[in-house]
């Protein structure tokens, strides 16, 4: 009896009549390993037809199921695959919920093609469940007897996921909708107190009825309400900043007042409405860098300077030598979130901006001495239109998206935010940011504060640049009360015809323009007939990371509409300083 071979090749060899003669063997070293690397890729295909994590089958169209594998079975409801096999008539009343029928059906396209890819349809269990699944199949070229190959994916918890995806949307609508609503009675309200306001009455109800066709698409409301509804909003804060800044009687004074505070409050809702509608869609991503925390800290204190200070409040900033890794842009969101609310919610006393060191991280804290928040409310103020309704909240119209918006960006970046308060005694809110070991060097173009040397915007000479007739009368009205020589223009045609050979000191300019003109193309035009760098402001409605990125490429600040006017006059004169020391 001849024994058994040990090894595989000499076995293949024998068989090729090549074992006898070890001469004639070395002759073919290239077949026998061909050979056993067939046989290991029929394994490594074997191993993966038994463990794969979707079904697949092979199956005549005429005689039925000939194999399965043992996830088709688990998905099934079967224990072993070979319960699967046998006739494909036979089953079909059994698999598929269409029966018999759509079995014809998908023999019917094999016949007239290769394949069927991407099939939807419902299979029944062994249990009689039934199941969504996706089906993709392959005829084999060749086959007399139509052999398929199939492969089934479950798809029952996607739709599933599908189904409730849609419901959260319509419940978002919905809230949406509430929102408008109470949103149209607070105009109607501004329009009976300053009926005098022609303009800017009508500059509103345009706002609420770009907000109220917006509705009916939440894609077509983000759309309008980053350039239709920003746009008009932003002259009437221009118009309305003007009138603040003059002597007028008291009663225009408190209409003004109420306009203003009622603008503030509209612009308030339609930017967090932006952001928390683009952050539940995934459609900012962190941008991650190293970053001095004076460079971060500094400006925001500029900022709420003067907020505290019209509170009839002391606001302080600790600020240390320290830097950190974080999105500069969305930490500045949040901390300017906590600032607003202090001052918001502080009657008197002082508020604080700190930090502590602990370990690897820096815990960013903001202190103020108001009302304080009742211990079971402090997890309610993080959810979405929720706000404290008493005192001055209320009168400021705050619209309950803030920290909302704050939670879902810690929770992008991975912060811990926790807040601590005591009615009567004040809050601190604080989010912990990793630090960093390196300190780059300070941005000798964001200054801490703002020098007083004395105001330099009287007698200088501007150029505004718009497409919006409007937003030119509205921004030369408040350039013109600051004391600057304005001139504006449309495009930049215009602006060589009013500027008369003469270069401006300083071009503020829109982004979009006309017929798809972008305003940075235009100042770059300009800086080129005038052969120098005139210093510029860009301003937009358009909120996006990829508008934000190319401007910081070009080294031109960017202001976002509606404009502040007292951010638009703090960038004004630090420009004009800079320009003037250089």
């Amino acid at each position: 009896m001849q024994k058994p071979y040990e090894d595989p090749g000499q076995a293949v060899a024998e068989l090729l009549g090549l074992g006898s003669h070890s001469a004639r063997k070395s002759h073919y070293p290239e077949l026998i390993a061909r050979l056993e690397e067939l046989e290991a890729e029929r394994n490594r295909y074997k191993w993966l037809f038994e463990h794969a994590v979707y079904g697949i089958f092979q199956a005549s169209l005429d005689e039925g199921l000939r194999a399965a594998n043992p996830a088709l079975a688990r998905m099934l409801g079967y224990s072993d695959p070979q319960e699967l096999l046998g006739s494909l008539t036979e089953r079909a009343e059994q698999l598929f919920v269409g029966g018999l029928a759509e079995l014809q059906r998908i023999r019917e396209v094999l016949r007239r093609q290769t394949g069927l890819f991407g099939y939807e349809t419902q299979l029944r269990r062994q249990d009689g469940q039934v199941i969504d699944v996706l089906v993709n199949l392959l005829l084999k070229p060749g086959e007399e007897d139509g052999l398929i190959e199939g492969f089934v994916a479950d798809i029952t918890e996607r739709k599933l996921a599908r189904v409730r995806l849609q419901q959260l949307n319509d419940e978002l609508e919905q809230r949406v909708e509430a929102r408008t609503r109470e949103l149209q009675a607070l105009n109607r309200d501004l329009q009976l107190q300053i009926a005098e306001r022609e303009r800017i009455e009508c500059q509103l109800r345009e706002a609420r009825d770009a907000a109220e066709a917006a509705n009916l698409s939440k894609d077509k409301y983000l759309a309008a309400a980053s350039h239709d509804l920003l746009q008009p909003l932003n002259a009437a804060r221009l118009l309305v900043s003007t009138l603040r800044e003059r002597n007028l009687p008291g009663a225009e004074h408190t209409l003004v007042e109420r306009t203003h505070q009622a603008l503030e409050g509209a612009e308030d809702l339609l930017t967090d409405l932006l952001e928390i509608s683009k952050l539940d869609q995934a459609a900012i991503k962190p941008d991650i860098d190293v970053y001095r925390l004076d460079d971060l800290l500094a400006p925001l204190a500029s900022e709420f300077q003067p907020v505290a200070q019209a509170a009839g409040l002391e606001l302080r900033a600790h600020i240390p030598q320290l830097a950190i890794r974080t999105d500069a842009r969305l930490l500045s969101r949040i901390l300017r979130n906590f600032l607003s609310n202090a001052c918001r919610y502080t009657e008197r006393g002082r508020i604080l901006l700190g930090c502590r060191r602990q370990g690897n991280t820096l815990r960013l804290e903001v202190w103020d001495t108001g009302r304080g928040i009742p211990a079971d409310k402090l997890d309610a103020i993080f959810l979405e239109f929720n706000q404290l309704s008493a005192g001055r909240a209320a009168e400021r119209k705050g619209v309950g998206l803030g920290l909302a918006i704050v939670d879902r960006i810690a929770a992008m970046l991975g912060y811990p935010v926790r807040v601590r308060s005591q009615l009567g005694r004040g809050s601190v809110f604080s989010i912990e940011v990793p630090m960093a070991a390196d300190m780059p060097v300070a941005l000798e173009e964001v200054p801490a504060s703002l020098p007083v040397t004395g105001d330099p915007l009287p007698g200088r000479r501007l150029l505004v640049l718009d497409n919006e007739v409007s937003i030119l009368d509205s921004m030369a009205a408040l350039l013109g009360q600051w004391g600057c020589q304005v001139l504006t223009a449309t495009d930049h045609a215009m602006a060589l015809d009013v500027l008369q050979g003469r270069a401006p000191e300083l071009i503020l300019a829109d982004y979009h323009l006309d017929d798809g003109v972008l305003g940075c193309e235009v100042v770059r035009d300009l800086r080129g007939h005038f052969g120098r760098e005139i210093p510029c402001v860009m301003i937009t409605a358009d909120r996006s990371d990829d508008c934000r990125r190319q401007l910081q490429s070009l080294g031109m600040p960017l202001l976002n509409k509606p404009v502040k006017p007292g951010k638009l006059r703090a960038v004004l004169s630090q420009l004009l300083r800079d320009e003037a020391a250089s």
